[in-house]
């Protein structure tokens, strides 16, 4: 029963995005404490061939590069909502290999400038390490910083740094990067972090959600765009 509430959920915000915003903002307050949830049957054990290799990034994909669904997470590395939400979402994503995910740079200004350093050094740690190497950069941001724009707590230094490294944060690659997602994600009307948008790859469609939406609200979006009227 709950689970079909917040499906309705989801389907009015389709149709009346004005009052969807408000329930969001109240979903993004009380779905930041709750586990996500596996999706129930289905674990990586479950599936019998091998996932084809992710191409290099960015865009940086963790999961089953042939997954139906991308779920898009536009973050910031000073945020704190994503810096409680990342390892749980991906851990989600390790559990339902239907689904992959997908970063996207956001650093906002508040938190700025720590926000873009960090996220050229994700990037360049992505550069040197491939997909691998930014997911684990990610980890240890989120793991080293202080949040709220404090930056990196005194005396971290990331233990990747190599002198590529360095001279992919001396260029001016990483922050290109960084501005074009901005850029992208202001277009597409995101303002704040975390915010997700859940894409059926198969039929193109895709919603937005607003903040850390837990496990079994994704699913019911999911299945919102598997049954949405072609």
């Amino acid at each position: 029963m709950q689970r079909f509430y917040r499906l309705r959920a989801l389907l009015l915000r389709l149709e009346r995005p004005t009052v969807l915003a408000a329930v969001l903002v109240v979903a993004a307050i009380t779905l930041a404490v709750w586990p996500l949830a596996p999706r129930q049957g289905t674990t990586p054990a479950a599936t019998a061939t091998q996932a084809p290799p992710l191409p290099p990034g960015p865009p940086w994909i963790h999961g089953r590069a042939d997954a139906r669904f991308t779920v898009t997470l536009y973050a910031d590395l000073e945020c704190p909502y994503c810096q409680g939400y990342f390892l749980q979402l991906k851990r989600w994503i390790d559990a339902n290999p239907d689904v992959n995910l997908q970063w996207h740079h956001l650093p906002l200004p508040m938190h700025e400038p720590a926000a873009g350093h960090e996220a050229r050094l994700a990037e360049c740690a992505g550069e040197v390490g491939g997909q691998a190497g930014f997911w684990s950069a990610v980890e240890w941001i989120y793991g080293h910083t202080q949040g709220e724009g404090q930056g990196l707590q005194a005396g971290a230094t990331y233990p990747g740094m190599t002198p590529a490294m360095q001279a992919c944060l001396d260029s001016r690659r990483p922050q290109e990067v960084v501005k074009r997602q901005t850029e992208e994600a202001q277009r597409a009307g995101v303002s704040g972090t975390p915010s997700l948008q859940l894409q059926d790859r198969r039929t193109s469609k895709a919603v937005e959600l607003a903040g850390p939406i837990e496990g079994d609200a994704l699913l019911s979006a999911l299945d919102l765009l598997t049954r949405a009227v072609k």
